[in-house]
């Protein structure tokens, strides 16, 4: 069972910078981030692998955002910049333990926390 818990949202203007940070029980395979805004679908953001050998964005958010993790404090993060209107969304962070499946897929993640919002004014 891995408990995780989102931190770092919040409200800024267009072109600032925000960093979620997420807190894990539990060591856990791939990790990622995930966001949902009103009336959509929950889309993938960023993942990357148990040592973060290897990374994955969204289109949209490239460039833009990095996600990184401390595997020592079991933590998680999503550092944004440049930030745009469109990327307004509760964030949710993701884990599995398991190995393989889709990195963008919510399906493929077993384990979620209450998610934060970020709210971008143009």
């Amino acid at each position: 069972q891995v408990q995780l818990v989102e931190s770092g949202g919040g409200s800024v203007q267009a072109g600032g910078s925000l960093t979620l940070s997420c807190a894990a029980s539990v060591f856990a395979n791939n990790m990622g981030w995930f966001r949902q805004a009103p009336g959509k679908g929950r889309e993938g953001v960023a993942a990357l692998t148990a040592f973060g050998t290897r990374t994955y964005y969204t289109d949209s958010v490239k460039g833009r955002f990095t996600i990184s993790r401390d595997n020592a404090k079991k933590a998680l993060y999503l550092q944004m910049t440049n930030l745009k209107p469109e990327d307004t969304a509760m964030y949710y962070c993701a884990a599995r333990t398991a190995f393989g499946g889709s990195w963008y897929l919510p399906s493929d993640f077993g384990y979620w926390g209450q998610g934060t919002q970020v709210t971008v004014s143009s």
